[in-house]
């Protein structure tokens, strides 16, 4: 059986998982600290008022009773 020291490519590789690991997790860290301070935003905005346009053409009666 060989010496764990002996195996500095068992430890590279173990250095590297564990590396990959905790970046991983402060990423995710990170992501969920900036969902929690966003601001709710509205899905739909809300308008303050509505407009109704109707169209009137010169053979209606509505305008020849006007004119």
């Amino acid at each position: 059986m060989s010496d764990w020291t002996s195996l500095w490519y068992v430890w590279l590789i173990l250095l590297t998982l564990f590396l990959l690991l905790l970046c991983g997790l402060s990423a995710s860290c990170v992501r969920f600290c900036c969902r929690r301070k966003r601001l709710p935003v509205e899905t739909f905005p809300r308008h303050p008022c509505d407009l109704a346009g109707i169209g009137i053409d010169s053979d209606s009666t509505a305008h020849s009773t006007v004119t």
